[in-house]
Parts: C-alpha cells; sequence; structure tokens
C-alpha cells in the first residue's frame, strides 16, 4: 500500500490522535486538526505551495455550532479544489447530509459511520480507495439513502432484481471482484450483470464520467 499524505480534521482529541497514530503507524504521513476553520486554513496553505494531501478525513459535525460545520468544509474544499478525495464520517446516518455531499460530484467520495473506524482494516481500505478517487459509502447510509429517494427512474426499473443487488454494492464502493465474493458468483458473471446496468441505464462507453460512480448517482437519486 503506498503511503498517503492525509489530513485528519476531528474535534474529539482522543478519537483524533488515535486515527493519527493509527495511519503514522500505517506509513502514512498524518497532519490532525481540530475544527473547520483550522482544516480549511491546512488545505489552504498546503495548495498555496502546489501540493494538496492525498485524502482529508473529517468528522460532519464541528465547533463552534456541532452541526454541519466538517460537511461545509468538505464541500468548500472540494468546489475550490474538485480532485481533492473527502472520506466524511458521523456518529449517525445523515442522509441530508450525505446527499450535499454527492451532488458536487462521487469520485474520491467517501462516507462511513464512526462505528466503523473501530475495525482498522475496513477504514484503511475505506481510505486508501477513496484517495485513489472510488466512492467509498457506508452500507448503512446506502440503504437510508435509497429509503429517503426512492427514485422514479425508468432504467432503474428495468433492472432485475440482481442488477439491483450488484448495483447496491457497488453504491457501498465495492470492486467486481469483492461483489462476486458476497453473491458467491464468478468475475464474469458480474462483469455481464455490470454491463446490462450500464445499458439499461444509457450509460455508454462516450460517457463524460466514469460510468460506475453515473450509475451509482441514478440508483441514490443524487
Amino acid at each position: 500500500m503506498p503511503a498517503l499524505t492525509i489530513v485528519v480534521a476531528e474535534d474529539s482529541v482522543i478519537l483524533r490522535d488515535g486515527l493519527v497514530a493509527l495511519l503514522t503507524r500505517r506509513g502514512h504521513e498524518v497532519v490532525g486538526v481540530g475544527d473547520a476553520d483550522e482544516l480549511i486554513s491546512e488545505i489552504t496553505a498546503r495548495a498555496e505551495t502546489g501540493v494538496l494531501p492525498d485524502v482529508i478525513v473529517a468528522d460532519i459535525r464541528m465547533p463552534p455550532g456541532f452541526a454541519d460545520e466538517g460537511l461545509r468544509a468538505a464541500i468548500a474544499l472540494r468546489e475550490r479544489y474538485p480532485d481533492l478525495p473527502v472520506l466524511v464520517f458521523s456518529q449517525y446516518v445523515e442522509t441530508t447530509y450525505a446527499s450535499r455531499l454527492l451532488e458536487g460530484g462521487a469520485r474520491g467520495v467517501g462516507y462511513l459511520l464512526k462505528d466503523r473506524v473501530a475495525d482498522v482494516g475496513e477504514f484503511v481500505d475505506a481510505l486508501t480507495r477513496v484517495a485513489a478517487g472510488q466512492t467509498v459509502l457506508d452500507p448503512e447510509v446506502v440503504s437510508q439513502l435509497v429509503s429517503a429517494a426512492k427514485p422514479s427512474d425508468a432504467g432503474l426499473a428495468r433492472l432485475t432484481p440482481r442488477e439491483a443487488e450488484v448495483l447496491a454494492l457497488m453504491a457501498e464502493g465495492r470492486s467486481n471482484a469483492a461483489i462476486g465474493d458476497t453473491l458467491c458468483l464468478s468475475a464474469g458473471a458480474i462483469e455481464k450483470h455490470v454491463a446490462a446496468i450500464f445499458a439499461k441505464l444509457d450509460l455508454g462507453l462516450d460517457a463524460a464520467d466514469n460510468r460506475r460512480v453515473l450509475a451509482v448517482l441514478r440508483y441514490l437519486g443524487a
């Protein structure tokens, strides 16, 4: 796993120091900040040198109001630096916040529940995938987003139950191999399902953006 430059924004000193220590032990360069203003200042200063971090990790609720300061900072930074990967996490699933984050584009975006941080391997894997430009959404976030959105989409309506299941796992940030393992299907079978999904959603090879990301956004109604 390549070493990453990571900025962690978390107001809880215990959690922030724990994440910094955890990631540093794995060979990454990590800086911790305590609130949204410090996060923006840190990223702005790095941008002025021409070198952004590989990924930022931010709690949604941060000082001074403990509302959505962390999320607003992450969205503002994505607007300034569209290629900046962002992983946000929260104690609870907040579908409005997740939708707002995805509206700016899902490449290099992650949303995890704080409980997932306790699983070190899962957290580090999610962070690495977000830094690589993938979309990583907590399964519970996906479930509640879908329940809240209930998108009426003719393309989605044409999906078979198995294709819908594959797309749901894609929305969780799973690779084809991981989807195959979960559903006990071969790599070839998953590739056929994914191709069928793209076809039914009219996502041709000439799609301007990543077809996988576009399919997930359609699925979530974002």
